[in-house]
């Protein structure tokens, strides 16, 4: 019997991918056995929707059709505050998240090296993210600098806020 290769492609999003990238993002969350109740603070943040796609720059992993995983970025024009926190104008890694069954597999990776082009063919020489705690080794292990922690919609928990340097 002969292994089947598997195809992958990143892609830019269809509005036709919303539902199932909300559903990602819940999945991929859901992975870190936060409590329900975080879900629903989440909710907003967390759905994707066909207006998210046509305002944003969203790209989509795919393997052999099926999307496990993707990333967006969001410019904001102006500084803007969000939950108490004051976002400054430029470049946001707003989402990231991979399939709980492909997360450890080299997908995260493959993403942020696609992300990395992406700034360097559009000009784009830094980017802000503020991660899930779980993912600030990560995010370090990109080439991230990490800043210090805001304030998180969830009370009494704190997001890593980290720069990302393009070169």
């Amino acid at each position: 019997m002969v292994a089947q290769r598997s195809e992958y492609m990143i892609r830019l999003a269809t509005i036709a991918d919303s539902k199932a990238l909300t559903r990602l993002s819940l999945a991929s969350k859901a992975y870190w056995k936060y409590p329900k109740e975080y879900f629903e603070i989440w909710k907003n943040e967390l759905t994707i929707s066909q207006d998210y796609i046509h305002s944003n720059d969203v790209f989509v992993y795919e393997i052999n059709n099926s999307i496990i995983g993707y990333y967006s970025i969001v410019n904001l024009e102006k500084d803007v505050e969000i939950s108490g926190i004051s976002l400054g104008k430029g470049i946001w890694l707003e989402h990231m998240f991979i399939d709980p069954q492909y997360i450890g597999k080299g997908i995260g990776t493959k993403l942020f090296s696609h992300l990395r082009e992406w700034c360097i063919q559009t000009k784009i020489n830094k980017v802000g993210i503020l991660a899930d705690p779980n993912a600030k080794g990560f995010y370090k292990k990109m080439g991230c600098i990490y800043m210090r922690e805001y304030p998180s919609t969830i009370e009494g928990r704190t997001t890593p806020f980290l720069k990302f340097h393009v070169e």
